[in-house]
């Protein structure tokens, strides 16, 4: 077993521990299962060589040929690391770990700010 498959599997088996100390620490939901998605990202990204942008992109276009993700960039360098998402090539293992990711929960904002959003 090499030592990212010994981290990928203490990562799984202590994801929900993770989860729970993130949200102590953050105080809300959303904000603790994104910590942990950025954590997991991170992690994919140590296996596959890539930038967390470039995994997320790779991982859309691993959906189908119907999927055109269409990433918001001003800078040059950014958009040469969103074209390379295009050539990795995620494993079926990764692919499975990336899909299984707990879902987002709660509000992305508080209520006075959905307010200045909706206007």
């Amino acid at each position: 077993m090499s030592e990212l498959d010994w981290l990928v599997g203490r990562f799984e088996e202590n994801r929900t521990r993770l989860r729970s100390v993130a949200l102590r620490m953050l105080g809300s939901a959303s904000e603790a299962d994104d910590a942990v998605q950025e954590a997991w990202l991170r992690v994919s990204r140590a296996e596959a060589g890539a930038k967390p942008a470039q995994i997320a992109l790779a991982w859309l276009l691993a959906q189908g040929n119907d999927i055109a993700p269409i990433p918001g960039t001003r800078r040059v360098a950014r958009v040469e690391e969103n074209t390379a998402a295009h050539g990795i090539e995620l494993s079926d293992d990764q692919l499975e770990r990336l899909n299984n990711l707990t879902p987002a929960a709660g509000e992305r904002h508080d209520e006075a700010n959905m307010a200045s959003i909706d206007r």
